[in-house]
């Protein structure tokens, strides 16, 4: 079975930055793939991610959906048995 993190993101890099490597790193599991879901951010998030985190999928939808609209779209191009909408300023620690 397969598992999606699935984080929205919406101009969110200092979050990104702060967050997401404590995700990658306790989430390496094969099963589980990492899914920024962008939600039409104008800042460099997607670019940093794309540079930083390549084994990412990422998601860009077009304009800002909101907080469910963004999932709901967004978790419509994931394809996954099992999905984790994890806020993009959550630090997760071994196990979680």
């Amino acid at each position: 079975m397969t598992t999606a993190v699935s984080i929205l993101n919406w101009n969110g890099l200092d979050h990104l930055k702060t967050y997401l490597p404590s995700v990658i790193e306790h989430s390496s599991l094969a099963d589980v793939q990492i899914v920024l879901i962008d939600n039409g951010s104008t800042d460099s998030s997607c670019s940093w991610v794309e540079e930083n985190y390549s084994g990412i999928k990422i998601v860009k939808l077009n304009k800002n959906y909101g907080f469910a609209g963004g999932y709901n779209r967004g978790l419509e191009k994931v394809i996954a048995d099992r999905f984790v909408l994890l806020n993009s300023d959550v630090r997760v620690t071994s196990g979680w």
